[in-house]
C-alpha cells in the first residue's frame, strides 16, 4: 500500500502497533517493523536507561523504521526526550499531555511527531501545536481512555471532518475488515494495541496473555473516571472497585484503593486476581497467541480480501 501514512512514516502497510506500557518493548517493536507495519516501544513503563536499552537493541533486530510513545505526564519526560533524540529516533507518538509542550522542539530535531487524541477539540490543538499525524482513539481501546466514551466509528468521522492532517484510527481494531472499515470513514491508517498483547514478543505476562484468549463480550469495562479513565479486564479488583463505588467513595478513596504499580502487578507480574490488567474490548475475538509478523500479515491479507469482496458487490 502507498498512502499518507505509509509514506509519512517509510513504511510497507499503514498500520501501526500501540505503545502499550508493561506489553511493548524492543521485541516486539522491531518484529512489527519487520512486518511491514510501524512498531512502538512504550516507554510510559520504563525508566531512562531502560527505555535507552529498549531503543539499541530495536535498531539491532531491524533497519525498519520504528518509534517511542511518550505519555507527555511521565515524572521523567524530559530524560525520555533526550535519551530519543541522542538515539536517533525519528518518530514519536506522545500522549497524556499537551503537545505543545514539546511538539516544537522534537520537531527541531528532525522528529515525526503524532499526538494521540479521543475527542475534535484535542485534535485542533494537535494541529496548532504541529504535529504531523493525529491518533484519533475510541471508547473501545484498552488502558487510559477518553471521557467522552466516543466510539471509534462516530469519532473518526468527527475528527476527519476538523481536521486535514493524516488521521490514524485507534480503538477496537483487531482486524482486516475493522482496519477497512475505519479508513472508509476517513482513517489513513491504523493503531492496534491489544491484538499484539497475545503474541510471543510481547512482554506481557503468560497469565495476562491467556487470560485475554478467555475473555468474553463484556468482560471489560471503561471505569475510574474520577482519576483517569482506563478501560480493563474484570478481576477481583474491578469488584473492589465496584464495591467501592457502591459505598460512595471519594475521588481520594479510589486513589488509596488503586495505589501505585498496579498496571505493572497485573500486566507485567500476572497477577490476575489484584493487578490491573489493561485491555480493549477486541480482546474477546482473541482466541490465540500468534507472532506479531504473522499478525501483521493476516491483518493485511484480510484487509485486501475483504477490499476485494467489496468491491464485487451489485449495490
Amino acid at each position: 500500500m502507498n498512502n499518507t501514512i505509509t509514506q509519512l512514516f517509510g513504511i510497507k502497510y499503514p498500520l501501526i502497533q500501540a505503545g502499550m506500557i508493561w506489553c511493548s518493548g524492543w521485541k516486539l517493536a522491531s518484529e512489527v517493523s519487520n512486518a511491514g507495519g510501524l512498531g512502538i516501544i512504550g516507554s510510559g513503563s520504563m525508566y531512562p536507561e531502560v527505555l535507552k536499552d529498549h531503543i539499541q537493541k530495536c535498531k539491532v533486530h531491524t533497519d525498519k523504521p520504528f518509534a517511542v510513545n511518550l505519555p507527555l505526564l511521565y515524572p521523567q519526560i524530559e530524560d525520555h526526550i533526550s535519551i530519543v533524540i541522542k538515539e536517533g529516533v525519528k518518530i514519536v507518538f506522545t500522549s497524556a499531555g499537551n503537545p505543545a509542550r514539546w511538539t516544537s522542539y522534537l520537531k527541531a530535531h528532525n522528529i515525526t511527531v503524532v499526538h494521540v487524541v479521543s475527542n475534535v477539540k484535542f485534535a485542533k490543538k494537535a494541529v496548532d501545536a504541529g504535529v504531523d499525524a493525529i491518533v484519533a482513539e475510541g471508547f473501545e481501546a484498552g488502558g487510559h481512555n477518553g471521557r467522552e466514551e466516543t466510539t471509534t466509528m462516530c469519532l473518526i468521522p468527527l475528527i476527519r471532518k476538523a481536521v486535514s492532517l493524516p488521521l490514524i484510527a485507534a480503538g477496537g481494531i483487531g482486524s482486516g475488515a475493522s482496519m477497512l472499515a475505519v479508513m472508509v470513514l476517513g482513517a489513513d491508517g491504523v493503531q492496534i494495541g491489544s491484538r499484539f498483547i497475545a503474541s510471543p514478543e510481547s512482554s506481557a505476562h503468560q497469565n495476562f496473555k491467556n487470560y485475554i484468549l478467555n475473555a468474553k463480550d463484556g468482560d471489560t469495562q471503561l471505569i475510574l473516571k474520577e482519576i483517569t479513565p482506563v478501560r480493563l479486564l474484570k478481576n477481583e479488583f474491578y469488584n473492589q472497585i465496584v464495591s467501592a463505588y457502591e459505598k460512595g467513595a471519594t475521588k481520594e478513596e479510589l486513589q488509596t484503593l488503586l495505589g501505585r504499580g498496579r498496571a505493572k502487578k497485573g500486566m507485567f507480574l500476572g497477577d490476575l486476581e489484584y493487578g490491573e490488567l489493561e485491555v480493549g474490548q477486541i480482546s474477546s475475538t482473541i482466541d490465540i497467541i500468534k507472532p506479531a509478523g504473522e499478525i501483521v500479515q493476516e491483518i493485511m491479507q484480510e484487509f485486501q480480501s475483504v477490499k476485494n469482496n467489496i468491491s464485487k458487490m451489485v449495490f
